[in-house]
């Protein structure tokens, strides 16, 4: 174990031996390193004789435990936004994000992670008392805070539930399924992300349930996969909370082969878990391309509230499936040009988009609801030219169901492309019937 170790801190000048290695083991035997964090400290300690030390080692640490090197007159930002484990992190983090933060914030974020400490989970609390004073029975009323964002984590408190059986956690996170009606974060007592609850992931909750997700540090005894422990309603229009149903459902035209890969950051994460005993781990890594295009009509009142949502799914897809993705907007329908940018000022024409590879799958995306002038010869005429060329097309609408068939005009766009309600389930449906189509000829 880091049997490379002294050899790469030796590197950078400075003092390293096998002694070094009986000092960080004997430490880990104690139980002072459980985080990357706290290896950081600990070898810190052991090899840093001086404040000129400081500078090589973390260089030599970034290195050796996190494939960052830095290379001189380099920045330790540009060097982690250039490295390997950085970008592997930013797709599972933007996945589960619920804002976009800039390349400093992802960074700054990233630094915060790797250098976590077990000293900075300042309170162990009893999940025992936390769970004699929780009622199962209470309504779910408050689901996320006023500004209708999850709850953020709460980092240094950790809940400990080794006193209760699992069947008792069992049986209490039934009866609570049972009440909760939406996504939750931040909190002890519904089925959630980020708090002291047992049952939920990405929180601190030692000995509890965890539900789908990443965990919070093997602290759980079971963990269960089914996503029904969530409530989402795969038939309600796309929003933040049913976003990754969505996402689970579209990634469904992804035509994949896969080649195993070491994954340094899990393996790291998960060795440190495990005391150091560090244990190769393998993902899957998906080498079809994949080229998607998306056409999104944001120029109306209609379709404000959704654009939003519609490109932060797109945006996720793109994070966590590796494929040319090229996002066009437009107004109501598509005449003999469409938009490259939000405003509608810069536009390409119908021609060019025509030129692309037919292999791309199209997805529209609009309530087709416009005056019934604008379908002229003109536009159909595009639309038609579009679904010729891309035969894996599908329309998305937001427009409730109902109120299809008394909307002329997608009536009409129905017959030309292929139209799905925009929520997980349609998704779903359309995923699949673009799956069905050739693109031959």
């Amino acid at each position: 174990m880091f049997s490379s170790l002294p050899e790469k801190f030796r590197s950078h000048g400075l003092k390293a031996d096998v002694r070094t290695l009986l000092l960080l083991r004997k430490a880990m035997q104690k139980g002072l390193v459980k985080t990357l964090g706290d290896i950081y400290n600990v070898l810190k300690g052991i090899i840093v004789k001086g404040p000129t030390d400081l500078g090589p080692f973390t260089k030599a640490y970034y290195e050796y435990f996190l494939q960052v090197p830095i290379q001189p007159g380099q920045t330790l930002q540009d060097a982690i936004l250039r490295s390997e484990t950085f970008a592997q992190w930013k797709t599972q983090f933007l996945d589960e994000a619920d804002r976009d933060l800039n390349d400093e914030e992802l960074v700054n974020t990233f630094l915060d992670q790797v250098h976590l400490t077990s000293y900075d989970i300042k309170e162990v609390v009893s999940g025992k008392e936390i769970w004699d004073k929780d009622n199962p029975d209470q309504e779910d009323k408050d689901a996320v805070d006023q500004e209708g964002q999850p709850a953020e984590r709460v980092l240094d408190k950790m809940a400990d539930y080794s006193e209760l059986s699992l069947e008792e956690l069992l049986e209490r996170m039934e009866k609570v399924r049972q009440q909760q009606k939406t996504q939750h974060g931040g909190g002890s007592h519904w089925i959630g992300t980020g708090g002291i609850s047992p049952y939920g992931h990405g929180g601190a909750a030692k000995n509890g349930i965890r539900v789908g997700g990443q965990g919070g540090g093997k602290m759980a005894r079971k963990v269960m996969g089914d996503k029904n422990y969530f409530p989402i309603d795969r038939d309600a229009l796309l929003n933040d909370n049913n976003i990754d149903a969505a996402l689970a459902s579209i990634k469904g035209v992804i035509e994949e082969s896969a080649i195993e890969k070491l994954d340094v950051p899990e393996t790291i994460k998960s060795g440190l878990k495990r005391g150091g005993l560090f244990i190769p781990e393998m993902s899957s890594e998906k080498n079809e391309e994949l080229k998607v295009i998306v056409l999104i009509d944001n120029g109306g009142y209609s379709m404000a509230p959704y654009v939003r949502s519609v490109q932060n799914l797109f945006r996720k897809m793109k994070t966590r499936f590796a494929h040319d993705l090229e996002v066009y907007y437009f107004h109501n329908t598509i005449y003999n040009h469409v938009y490259t940018d939000e405003r509608r000022t810069k536009s390409i024409s119908i021609e060019k988009l025509l030129a692309h590879d037919k292999a791309y799958r199209v997805f529209f995306i609009g309530d087709a609801a416009m005056a019934p002038y604008e379908l002229n010869s003109l536009s159909i005429e595009s639309i038609k030219s579009l679904a010729h060329k891309f035969k894996k097309a599908v329309w998305l609408n937001p427009e409730p169901l109902k109120y299809w068939p008394h909307t002329y005009t997608i009536q009409v766009m129905k017959q030309l492309i292929p139209m799905f309600p925009l929520t997980p389930s349609g998704i779903e449906r359309a995923v699949r019937a673009m799956n069905t189509k050739s693109i031959e000829g």
